[in-house]
Protein backbone atom coordinates (compact mmCIF):
# COMPACT_ATOMS: atom_id res chain seq x y z
CA UNK A 1 0.00 0.00 0.00
CA UNK A 2 1.37 3.41 -0.96
CA UNK A 3 1.88 6.24 1.50
CA UNK A 4 -1.03 8.12 -0.05
CA UNK A 5 -3.31 5.10 0.34
CA UNK A 6 -2.30 4.67 3.99
CA UNK A 7 -2.95 8.35 4.63
CA UNK A 8 -6.40 8.13 3.03
CA UNK A 9 -7.23 5.02 5.05
CA UNK A 10 -6.06 6.70 8.25
CA UNK A 11 -8.11 9.81 7.51
CA UNK A 12 -11.21 7.72 6.82
CA UNK A 13 -10.82 5.85 10.09
CA UNK A 14 -10.36 9.02 12.13
CA UNK A 15 -13.33 10.61 10.36
CA UNK A 16 -15.46 7.53 11.14
CA UNK A 17 -14.48 7.61 14.82
CA UNK A 18 -15.23 11.30 15.14
CA UNK A 19 -18.44 11.05 13.10
CA UNK A 20 -19.79 8.34 15.39
CA UNK A 21 -18.78 10.31 18.49
CA UNK A 22 -20.54 13.43 17.21
CA UNK A 23 -23.70 11.68 16.03
CA UNK A 24 -23.92 9.60 19.20
CA UNK A 25 -23.60 12.72 21.35
CA UNK A 26 -20.20 11.86 22.84
CA UNK A 27 -18.70 14.97 21.23
CA UNK A 28 -21.26 17.65 22.00
CA UNK A 29 -21.95 20.88 20.05
CA UNK A 30 -19.26 23.55 20.43
CA UNK A 31 -16.72 20.96 21.66
CA UNK A 32 -13.22 21.78 20.49
CA UNK A 33 -11.45 19.29 18.24
CA UNK A 34 -7.73 20.04 18.40
CA UNK A 35 -5.44 18.28 15.93
CA UNK A 36 -2.65 17.64 18.42
CA UNK A 37 -4.97 16.15 21.04
CA UNK A 38 -6.85 13.99 18.54
CA UNK A 39 -3.62 12.68 17.03
CA UNK A 40 -2.48 11.58 20.47
CA UNK A 41 -5.88 10.06 21.29
CA UNK A 42 -6.06 8.00 18.08
CA UNK A 43 -2.35 7.21 17.86
CA UNK A 44 -1.85 8.79 14.45
CA UNK A 45 -0.01 11.76 13.02
CA UNK A 46 -1.71 15.13 12.69
CA UNK A 47 -2.03 14.84 8.90
CA UNK A 48 -4.86 12.24 8.85
CA UNK A 49 -6.58 14.16 11.65
CA UNK A 50 -6.44 17.34 9.59
CA UNK A 51 -7.82 15.53 6.55
CA UNK A 52 -10.57 13.94 8.67
CA UNK A 53 -11.66 17.32 10.02
CA UNK A 54 -11.88 18.63 6.45
CA UNK A 55 -14.08 15.66 5.55
CA UNK A 56 -16.40 16.31 8.49
CA UNK A 57 -16.51 20.01 7.63
CA UNK A 58 -17.72 19.01 4.17
CA UNK A 59 -20.44 16.89 5.80
CA UNK A 60 -21.55 19.83 7.92
CA UNK A 61 -20.68 18.19 11.25
CA UNK A 62 -17.84 20.50 12.28
CA UNK A 63 -16.70 24.02 11.55
CA UNK A 64 -13.02 24.58 10.88
CA UNK A 65 -11.21 27.28 12.81
CA UNK A 66 -7.92 29.03 11.95
CA UNK A 67 -4.76 27.00 12.34
CA UNK A 68 -5.24 23.55 13.82
CA UNK A 69 -8.65 23.01 15.35
CA UNK A 70 -12.38 22.81 14.74
CA UNK A 71 -15.61 22.82 16.74
CA UNK A 72 -18.54 20.44 16.65
CA UNK A 73 -21.38 22.18 14.89
CA UNK A 74 -24.76 22.70 16.52
CA UNK A 75 -27.64 22.27 14.10
CA UNK A 76 -30.01 25.21 14.24
CA UNK A 77 -33.74 25.27 13.58
CA UNK A 78 -32.95 26.71 10.14
CA UNK A 79 -30.53 23.84 9.41
CA UNK A 80 -33.22 21.32 10.29
CA UNK A 81 -35.87 23.13 8.23
CA UNK A 82 -33.50 23.09 5.25
CA UNK A 83 -32.93 19.36 5.72
CA UNK A 84 -36.66 18.66 5.91
CA UNK A 85 -37.25 20.55 2.66
CA UNK A 86 -34.65 18.42 0.91
CA UNK A 87 -36.02 15.22 2.45
CA UNK A 88 -39.51 16.10 1.19
CA UNK A 89 -38.14 16.07 -2.35
CA UNK A 90 -35.75 13.11 -2.22
CA UNK A 91 -37.36 10.61 0.14
CA UNK A 92 -40.72 10.23 -1.64
CA UNK A 93 -38.73 9.53 -4.80
CA UNK A 94 -36.54 7.00 -3.00
CA UNK A 95 -39.50 5.10 -1.56
CA UNK A 96 -41.41 5.18 -4.85
CA UNK A 97 -38.44 3.78 -6.76
CA UNK A 98 -37.79 1.20 -4.05
CA UNK A 99 -41.39 0.00 -4.33
CA UNK A 100 -41.17 -0.21 -8.11
CA UNK A 101 -37.73 -1.85 -8.27
CA UNK A 102 -37.45 -3.86 -5.08
CA UNK A 103 -36.00 -7.36 -5.25
CA UNK A 104 -36.19 -10.15 -2.72
CA UNK A 105 -32.73 -9.53 -1.23
CA UNK A 106 -33.34 -5.81 -0.72
CA UNK A 107 -36.79 -6.48 0.67
CA UNK A 108 -35.35 -8.96 3.16
CA UNK A 109 -32.83 -6.38 4.37
CA UNK A 110 -35.57 -3.77 4.79
CA UNK A 111 -37.70 -6.22 6.74
CA UNK A 112 -34.77 -7.15 8.97
CA UNK A 113 -34.19 -3.47 9.79
CA UNK A 114 -37.86 -2.98 10.68
CA UNK A 115 -37.91 -6.11 12.86
CA UNK A 116 -34.77 -4.95 14.68
CA UNK A 117 -36.25 -1.48 15.16
CA UNK A 118 -39.46 -3.01 16.54
CA UNK A 119 -37.45 -5.15 18.95
CA UNK A 120 -35.53 -2.10 20.15
CA UNK A 121 -38.77 -0.17 20.65
CA UNK A 122 -40.33 -3.09 22.55
CA UNK A 123 -37.32 -3.31 24.87
CA UNK A 124 -37.03 0.46 25.22
CA UNK A 125 -33.53 0.23 23.75
CA UNK A 126 -33.17 3.65 22.12
CA UNK A 127 -29.76 2.99 20.61
CA UNK A 128 -30.84 -0.26 18.95
CA UNK A 129 -34.11 1.16 17.64
CA UNK A 130 -32.58 4.39 16.36
CA UNK A 131 -29.68 2.66 14.60
CA UNK A 132 -32.10 0.27 12.91
CA UNK A 133 -34.13 3.31 11.77
CA UNK A 134 -31.01 4.84 10.23
CA UNK A 135 -30.24 1.53 8.49
CA UNK A 136 -33.81 1.36 7.16
CA UNK A 137 -33.53 4.72 5.42
CA UNK A 138 -30.12 3.91 3.96
CA UNK A 139 -31.27 0.52 2.66
CA UNK A 140 -34.26 2.15 0.94
CA UNK A 141 -31.88 4.35 -1.06
CA UNK A 142 -29.88 1.28 -2.10
CA UNK A 143 -33.04 -0.61 -3.10
CA UNK A 144 -34.19 2.39 -5.17
CA UNK A 145 -31.31 1.66 -7.52
CA UNK A 146 -30.65 5.20 -8.71
CA UNK A 147 -27.00 6.18 -8.57
CA UNK A 148 -27.58 9.93 -8.72
CA UNK A 149 -30.21 9.74 -6.00
CA UNK A 150 -27.75 7.75 -3.87
CA UNK A 151 -25.10 10.45 -4.39
CA UNK A 152 -27.54 13.20 -3.43
CA UNK A 153 -28.69 11.33 -0.34
CA UNK A 154 -25.07 10.56 0.49
CA UNK A 155 -24.33 14.28 0.65
CA UNK A 156 -26.81 14.65 3.53
CA UNK A 157 -26.23 11.23 5.13
CA UNK A 158 -24.60 12.58 8.29
CA UNK A 159 -27.28 15.23 8.77
CA UNK A 160 -29.94 12.58 8.17
CA UNK A 161 -28.37 10.23 10.68
CA UNK A 162 -28.27 12.98 13.29
CA UNK A 163 -31.85 14.03 12.57
CA UNK A 164 -33.20 10.48 12.76
CA UNK A 165 -32.07 10.03 16.37
CA UNK A 166 -33.59 13.30 17.61
CA UNK A 167 -36.68 11.69 19.11
CA UNK A 168 -37.73 9.35 21.90
CA UNK A 169 -41.09 8.18 20.49
CA UNK A 170 -39.75 4.82 19.37
CA UNK A 171 -43.13 3.16 18.85
CA UNK A 172 -44.47 5.96 16.64
CA UNK A 173 -41.50 6.06 14.27
CA UNK A 174 -41.28 2.28 14.17
CA UNK A 175 -44.94 2.00 13.16
CA UNK A 176 -44.41 4.46 10.32
CA UNK A 177 -41.39 2.51 9.07
CA UNK A 178 -43.43 -0.70 9.16
CA UNK A 179 -46.12 0.97 7.02
CA UNK A 180 -43.48 2.21 4.57
CA UNK A 181 -41.99 -1.27 4.37
CA UNK A 182 -45.41 -2.74 3.59
CA UNK A 183 -45.94 -0.25 0.76
CA UNK A 184 -42.56 -1.18 -0.72
CA UNK A 185 -43.36 -4.87 -0.27
CA UNK A 186 -46.69 -4.40 -2.08
CA UNK A 187 -44.92 -2.51 -4.89
CA UNK A 188 -47.30 0.40 -4.34
CA UNK A 189 -45.20 3.37 -5.41
CA UNK A 190 -47.97 5.94 -4.93
CA UNK A 191 -48.65 4.81 -1.37
CA UNK A 192 -44.95 4.59 -0.54
CA UNK A 193 -44.38 8.13 -1.81
CA UNK A 194 -47.38 9.53 0.09
CA UNK A 195 -46.34 7.77 3.30
CA UNK A 196 -42.81 9.14 2.91
CA UNK A 197 -44.16 12.69 2.80
CA UNK A 198 -46.27 12.04 5.89
CA UNK A 199 -43.25 10.47 7.58
CA UNK A 200 -41.05 13.54 7.08
CA UNK A 201 -43.79 15.80 8.44
CA UNK A 202 -44.43 13.47 11.37
CA UNK A 203 -40.71 13.20 12.11
CA UNK A 204 -40.52 16.99 12.18
CA UNK A 205 -43.27 17.16 14.83
CA UNK A 206 -41.76 14.37 16.93
CA UNK A 207 -38.30 15.94 16.72
CA UNK A 208 -39.62 19.38 17.68
CA UNK A 209 -41.34 17.96 20.75
CA UNK A 210 -38.19 16.07 21.70
CA UNK A 211 -35.98 19.15 21.38
CA UNK A 212 -38.45 21.27 23.35
CA UNK A 213 -38.43 18.72 26.17
CA UNK A 214 -34.66 18.50 26.06
CA UNK A 215 -34.42 22.30 26.17
CA UNK A 216 -36.77 22.38 29.14
CA UNK A 217 -34.70 19.75 30.93
CA UNK A 218 -31.54 21.78 30.35
CA UNK A 219 -33.19 24.95 31.64
CA UNK A 220 -34.40 23.09 34.73
CA UNK A 221 -30.93 21.69 35.33
CA UNK A 222 -29.40 25.15 34.95
CA UNK A 223 -31.91 26.55 37.44
CA UNK A 224 -31.11 23.77 39.89
CA UNK A 225 -27.44 24.65 39.68
CA UNK A 226 -28.05 28.39 40.10
CA UNK A 227 -28.16 30.10 43.52
CA UNK A 228 -31.86 30.84 42.98
CA UNK A 229 -32.57 27.20 42.15
CA UNK A 230 -30.65 25.99 45.18
CA UNK A 231 -32.60 28.27 47.48
CA UNK A 232 -35.86 27.18 45.90
CA UNK A 233 -36.93 30.73 45.10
Amino acid sequence: MSGADERELGSSRVAAWLRDAILDGVRTPDSKLIERDLAAEFGVSRIPVRDALKMLDGEGLVELRPRTWAVVREFTATDLADLDEVRLVLEPMAFRLAAERRRSDGLARLQAAVVLEQEGARLGDKMLSRQAAVDFHEIVVEVAGNRLLAELMGSIRSRMRWSLVQHDDLQHITAEHAALYQAVHDQDGDRASALAIEHVESSRRVRRAYRERAGGDRRTADADRSPTGILGG
